[in-house]
């Protein structure tokens, strides 16, 4: 407790580090307040009834999620930063597929980060456009949530100019937690949004779990839910890594006289793609929705199948979740994961991998290493992500159950974990010791060269 305190009165004495922490509690302040400001015209309680009816585990229930309520409750907020995520994942993807995009991404520098920014915001914007129309739109079909005495054309017009006020508005705060505050915005706001659902759910099901005289099934499941965060972090900080040694060099004319060459590593990640083959995968589930409402009519096994498939506590929506996530994984970090850019800059270094030949024996070496860790990797992930309905399954409350897994999971963990590199960093960087009495926690600044940043 003492070294506790202590590592906290450090990170106060530093003013450059205490100005960025309270900035960035500040910006998350303003966002989590502008959660609970309802857009005008909308009855924030018929609109969250409506919404307690659907089930837990549907689509909307998930966007609710990550915007911290503010959608069940008809938010300024209510789209938050997905249409900006939405738009930056179609950004990185194109910038596999398109050369304009390869272009910006790897050999404009600054100047084509910036134009990638410019045209992600613009194409938020054009999200946020098409979004807003769909969610005023379930508005007006939810009933009593709006306002029937507002004209139609006029609720429209004002609420999707502050629906798309309020998603700029909050990529903004985001970007200035990234210029000026400690962490990724966009990160931490999505952090913000999960972890905001975090204490009810955990009361909810203490109390739940007390009503029935459960005291022991609820310190089990407390320390499974302790050892699930433990691997998750083991695996999202896991790499695999690979020693590289520079070429010596010859000092002066004189004879013999030259250096060693220095040894450094290459990091491959065990999860390189982070917690896009879930959203992806997440994404081609909600398809069959959309068939079974046209097979609603008809009876035999295929409708049986599509219900099955819409049911996310069903053994066939796991496994092909599962199977998904996987194939997601492999297809994902090829796409980030290019081992002849590595292989070239290896030689562009003038360093080598011990025992294996420059060029393309470089290449297939880090190819091969790259496919081996992957599958342990894409496991894990798929494991992590069918958790939530293992543990519902078993008892857990279904709200709280979202926290034992998936994206909310991995995002939460992935999050920390940066946030805390970075003013450990700047406790090191002044004398201080570090978050952790030994080691170090490892983040997109660790020593060596990282192959894979999955979000």
């Amino acid at each position: 407790m003492n070294k506790f305190l202590e590592t906290l009165k450090n990170i106060w004495s530093i003013k450059e580090l205490k100005d960025k922490i309270t900035f960035t509690l500040i910006i998350l302040a303003v966002f989590r307040l502008g959660s609970y400001i309802v857009l005008p015209g909308v009855n924030a309680i018929a609109l969250d009834a409506a919404a307690s009816g659907r089930k837990a585990n549907d689509l909307l229930q998930l966007i609710n999620t990550f915007t911290g309520g503010a959608f069940n409750q008809g938010s300024i907020f209510a789209l938050g930063i997905m249409p900006y995520i939405t738009a930056s994942i179609i950004v990185q993807l194109l910038g596999f597929a398109v050369p304009y995009f390869q272009r910006l991404q790897q050999k404009e520098g600054e100047s084509g980060r910036k134009r990638i920014n410019q045209i992600t915001r613009f194409l938020t914007l054009l999200i946020t456009l098409v979004q807003g129309s769909g969610y005023l739109l379930m508005l007006k079909t939810t009933a009593g949530a709006v306002d029937t005495t507002i004209n139609p054309g006029v609720f429209w017009f004002s609420n999707m100019i502050i629906l798309a006020t309020g998603t700029i508005f909050c990529m903004w705060l985001g970007e200035k937690i990234t210029d000026r505050g400690i962490g990724n915005g966009i990160s931490l706001l999505i952090m913000v949004g999960i972890i905001a659902r975090l204490p009810q759910s955990f009361v909810a099901e203490v109390l739940g779990q007390a009503a029935n005289n459960r005291w022991i099934p609820l310190i089990l499941e407390l320390i499974a839910f302790f050892f699930v965060i433990i691997a998750t972090i083991l695996v999202v900080q896991g790499v695999r890594k690979i020693p590289i040694q520079a070429a010596k060099r010859m000092v002066g004319r004189a004879a013999g006289a030259s250096t060693s060459g220095a040894h450094d590593f290459i990091n491959l990640k065990l999860s390189a793609a982070g917690v896009m083959p879930i959203i992806f995968a997440q994404a081609i589930m909600f398809l069959p929705l959309t068939a079974a409402q046209w097979a609603s009519n008809s009876a035999g096994v295929q409708s049986n199948l599509l219900l099955s498939l819409n049911n996310p506590k069903s053994l066939p929506y796991n496994t092909v979740f599962f199977i998904l996530i996987v194939i997601f994984t492999y297809v994902y970090t090829a796409l980030i994961v290019n081992p002849q850019q590595y292989a070239e800059y290896l030689k562009r270094m003038n360093s080598f991998i011990p025992g294996i030949k420059p060029g393309q024996d470089t290449q297939d070496y880090i190819d091969t290493l790259t496919t081996r860790i992957t599958l342990p990797g894409a496991i894990f992930i798929g494991i992590i992500a069918i958790l939530p309905a293992i543990v519902s399954v078993a008892g857990v409350n279904v709200a709280f159950s979202y926290f034992f897994g998936g994206t909310s999971l991995l995002i939460l963990v992935g999050v920390v974990l940066d946030t805390l590199q970075q003013v450990e960093s700047y406790l090191l960087m002044r004398k201080y010791d570090g978050l952790v009495k030994s080691g170090r926690i490892q983040g997109r600044n660790s020593q060596g060269i990282t192959i894979g940043a999955g979000m």
